[in-house]
């Protein structure tokens, strides 16, 4: 991470993490969103070592009525040197409602994190900028190559001066950067706003322009992805597994050959092929003949038997995988058994403590809820 502006790094993050995760479903059934394993620990721990290394102190987890699940992060985060509490919405408040609720706390700027989106944007550098420019609030964007999928943010230099929801391809000459779901903000820019729902995009952000506050605008050309389906679920661990970003929870497992990182414990019979990038965690087992990768993820304590052939998967914690079993894009989740003789088509979803029986065969595409009980 950079120097520059670490010194106008601010202490406090909130990150919106209330999401119900719909498109990711079966896993999400029991798990919420960002909770869920992302190279073998849950995503928002991954997040939480990001900003301890950017010296964040106070992080505020926004979520759902529900704050339970996201408990089991309060140990990890005080070992990182961070306080952590969740902020519930007994009630959904859109994605600043929850923010807002709580901004009287703050005298000081403070960061924003959308809870799904995989980057690994420069928080220094975005820091720096916002002092430098003087800003209200500072918007870290993306550049796409079709507007009209998406909200523009049209800049006049580095000052956002409108939004352009869907533009047409081509309407907008030399407007490619869309919202990256990370602010640096003021706090009096929520101020004006009464407590309740409440949108960045559609208020907050469009409101601040109004008023002739200064937003600006930093483009990020590192990664940004959304990890909101299964697809981009399995692409953004692909980007982590290629080394296009750094993330935590894989590069701190040893690297045996470039692209293969192999944790200590795990068993890996010298006949057994794997093709990188893959990578493999502690007490996994992976039996004689398997061929392993590429973009796959081994998780912990997962057994691949004999024969078997995983491209592109991602297995969580605990799946048993029986011998001569082919899966290609498979997500199997926490638990799982896939015995021998499955058949598999590409693409299969499986929800925690979900079997798949000899024999069974599973189409292209097939999403299987976690196990009852």
């Amino acid at each position: 991470m950079s120097d520059a502006g670490s010194s106008h790094l601010p202490r406090v993050a909130l990150i919106v993490a209330g999401g119900r995760g719909t498109r990711l479903q079966p896993l999400t059934y029991d798990t919420p969103k960002p909770l869920l394993d992302f190279c073998g620990e849950p995503f928002l721990l991954g997040v939480l070592r990001r900003l301890s290394a950017a010296s964040v102190a106070r992080v505020l987890l926004v979520v759902g009525a529900i704050t339970e699940p996201f408990d089991r992060l309060r140990g990890p985060a005080a070992q990182l040197g961070i306080e952590l509490s969740s902020v519930p919405e007994p009630e959904p408040l859109d994605t600043a409602g929850g923010v807002r609720s709580v901004i009287d706390q703050f005298d000081d700027r403070f960061l924003v994190l959308n809870g799904d989106i995989l980057t690994d944007v420069d928080l220094a550098s975005v820091a720096a900028a916002h002092a430098r420019s003087g800003a209200d609030a500072t918007m870290v964007l993306t550049r796409v190559e079709d507007t009209s999928s998406y909200g523009v943010a049209v800049r006049d230099g580095t000052r956002i001066t409108r939004f352009v929801e869907k533009p047409p391809e081509g309407t907008l000459p030399g407007q490619d950067a869309i919202n990256a779901g990370t602010y640096l903000l003021e706090p009096h820019v929520l101020q004006p706003h009464p407590e309740g729902p409440l949108s960045f995009e559609r208020d907050v952000f469009p409101g601040l322009i109004r008023r002739g506050g200064h937003l600006e605008g930093v483009v990020w050309e590192g990664v940004w992805a959304d990890l909101g389906t299964p697809r981009r679920y399995r692409e953004g661990h692909r980007l982590a597994l290629n080394g296009e970003l750094r993330w935590p929870s894989v590069t701190r497992v040893p690297e045996r050959e470039p692209g293969l990182r192999i944790a200590d414990g795990a068993d890996v019979a010298p006949e057994a092929t794997l093709h990188a990038p893959a990578l493999v965690l502690e007490q996994a087992r992976i039996r004689p003949g398997a061929v392993v990768g590429p973009g796959t993820v081994v998780g912990r304590a997962c057994d691949v038997g004999e024969r078997v052939r995983l491209g592109s998967c991602i297995l969580h914690e605990d799946v048993h995988v029986g011998p001569a079993v082919v899966a290609e894009g498979l997500i199997a989740g926490r638990g799982c058994r896939i015995e021998s003789g499955a058949r598999l088509g590409t693409n299969v979803v499986l929800g925690s403590g979900q079997t798949v029986a000899a024999g069974e065969r599973l189409d292209d595409g097939a999403r299987h809820p976690p196990a009852a009980g």
